[in-house]
């Protein structure tokens, strides 16, 4: 059966005024006048249509961690759907690596391609591994459980469930000479948790690296006479992550990296305490698990270090409007570079064709409905 949302549609040629229908899970046409005027989009008249939001770093929301296994990570995919969030990668924590296996285990029905998907969630794309392929100086709120890759060990994972990225430092000993390799196999290398130099940046994305994790985060900084790994990102990345609340990244360093980085996208590095109260909660399991305040908007360890955050990606969007993007922009930003970055067609985009994944927002960009895969997600609207 045919369903129909009225607006103003963004589709990849900009908001047109009109209809979008979709069926079975399908975008089936949008039919609308080109919007002259941008500002018009949020003049409270009409319904706002966006494609929904893509999340390539998420550990856990609504009280859950993804390495609990696959009833907390059911329990994440709900509440991120519940603010948006149509589709997104499971995010490992660095961990004795019998526990990164059995979290692999216990989420591979989840995220294998063709899985069915729970009514109510946000679709499972597959897996971030981003521990335990870190350097131990830069763990940040990672337990101190890093460990060297092998090809060989990261293939034996997959086996486990599909990996799509994987986050590791090139100056860790080994790490630089299989980046080629991994990239060949078909895993995005992203590089993260790392203490080394500019050249080292430099020399991992020759080596086939294809974004950073987290930008600016976890990774030497910028320094006039020492560019860093945040200097290498800077200066010659493609694609990389960003936390966009604003706290974890100040708005002006968000700026300079949203000018320097063409395909740079706003994950939410969620923690269990991502839409939740104010409180204690944990990160990670086992003996891989940390205790995590959130207080304020910020998610830390008990000695102030920041730990993931409390993000959501609709907060994300109103975020990166709020300090100067335009609509359009702060969509693509949350959406279509993601998919872009996993070389997804048909998501990221209201389009003929696409997933009927998308979010309707009011004047204040504050959710109204999420469908995901063309079923209706009762948004959160409790602010938390």
């Amino acid at each position: 059966m045919v369903a129909r949302l009225q607006g103003h549609i963004l589709t990849p040629d900009g908001f047109v005024a009109g209809a979008l229908e979709h069926e079975a899970g399908r975008i089936t046409a949008i039919r609308g006048a080109p919007v002259a005027d941008a500002r018009a989009v949020r003049d409270g008249t009409r319904d706002i249509v966006l494609p929904g939001f893509i999340d390539l770093h998420v550990h856990g929301g609504g009280g859950h961690d993804v390495m609990d296994g696959a009833e907390a990570a059911l329990a994440v995919a709900r509440r991120h759907a519940a603010h948006g969030t149509t589709s997104m990668l499971a995010t490992t924590m660095t961990a004795p690596l019998e526990e990164v296996q059995a979290a692999l285990a216990a989420l591979a029905p989840l995220v294998r391609e063709g899985a069915t998907r729970a009514p109510g969630s946000a679709r499972w794309l597959g897996i971030h591994l981003e521990g335990p392929y870190l350097n131990p100086q830069r763990l940040g709120a990672q337990p101190a459980f890093a460990r060297r890759a092998t090809l060989a060990e990261v293939r034996a994972l997959h086996a486990l469930a599909p990996i799509r990225v994987i986050t590791l430092a090139p100056e860790v000993e080994g790490h630089l000479p299989i980046i080629g390799a991994l990239r060949d196999a078909g895993f995005l290398v992203q590089v993260g948790h790392s203490n080394g130099s500019y050249e080292d940046g430099v020399a991992a994305l020759e080596a086939g690296a294809a974004g950073f994790t987290h930008v600016f985060n976890a990774m030497s900084p910028l320094h006039q006479r020492a560019p860093g790994m945040v200097g290498a990102a800077l200066a010659h990345a493609q694609y990389a992550e960003l936390i966009a609340d604003l706290v974890t990244v100040h708005a002006g360093a968000a700026r300079v990296a949203l000018r320097a980085i063409p395909g740079l996208y706003c994950v939410s590095d969620a923690t269990a305490a991502a839409g939740m109260p104010d409180g204690e909660y944990h990160l990670g399991h086992g003996a891989g698990a940390q205790r995590v305040h959130k207080c304020l908007g910020a998610v830390r360890l008990a000695d102030g270090t920041l730990a993931g955050s409390a993000l959501t990606l609709d907060k994300a969007l109103r975020n990166l409007v709020n300090i100067g993007l335009d609509l359009a922009e702060a969509s693509r930003r949350t959406s279509t570079m993601a998919a872009q970055y996993l070389g997804l067609h048909d998501r990221g985009r209201l389009a003929a064709g696409a997933k009927s994944d998308l979010v309707v927002l009011d004047r204040d960009l504050h959710l109204r409905g999420v469908f995901v895969e063309g079923e209706f997600v009762e948004p959160d609207t409790t602010g938390a």
